[in-house]
């Protein structure tokens, strides 16, 4: 299991992005052939190969954050856990990560659990929501399942903006037929909507 903190400031410290990437793999004592295999790979998965010889303070936070990512994919984890990994970054540079999150899920088969705040940007990448209240879990499902629940308005969750759109237009006679949890569907099914009228 890999841990990508929030800041990844707090994970970066070596002189190099390579360094920090070999990092874990050199305190295994990884033989070299097969840790520069891995560290080439993380770089690359992460889209990060051109920075490889880069201070990390020198790097924007979306880069420092793709470090991160490489450092943890590098040690070939069956499960990563990032915390906020977008809470440092601009909706481009948080739409970057989510991109590199949901293809090491879908390429490489890794669990990502991620906690966040954004829902806007994450609904479009998850296939399962876990709401927490209280240290408990409240909600569990689909992200259209959470997110049109009665449950998940009363404890207050930021429900995407395509879904409140879905539920107001529903609530003026206009149905959309399924839940939108992207601007991409709802504007989908939107057009759907006045060319059939």
């Amino acid at each position: 299991m890999g841990l990508v903190f929030q800041n990844p400031e707090n994970q970066l410290f070596a002189l190099s992005v390579e360094k920090d990437v070999a990092f874990g793999l050199e305190n295994f004592a990884m033989p070299r052939d097969e840790m520069r295999k891995r560290v080439d790979w993380a770089l690359k998965k992460a889209g990060i190969c051109e920075l490889s010889e880069r201070p990390p303070h020198e790097l924007s936070g979306g880069q420092q954050q793709r470090v991160a990512i490489a450092s943890v994919l590098a040690m070939q984890p069956d499960i990563i856990i990032l915390d906020e990994p977008t809470s440092f970054l601009d909706p481009l540079g948080a739409e970057k990560i989510f991109e590199v999150i949901s293809n090491l899920n879908k390429e490489l088969g890794i669990t990502i659990v991620l906690v966040e705040h954004r829902l806007d940007l994450a609904a479009k990448y998850a296939n399962r929501v876990i709401v927490m209240n209280n240290g408990e879990i409240a909600l569990s499902g689909t992200p259209r399942e959470v997110f049109t629940s009665k449950e998940a308005k009363l404890i207050g969750i930021g429900i995407p903006k395509a879904t409140k759109l879905y539920q107001h237009l529903k609530q003026n006679g206009v149905d959309l037929k399924t839940v939108p949890v992207t601007p991409e569907e709802a504007a989908k099914l939107l057009r759907e909507v006045l060319t059939n009228a």
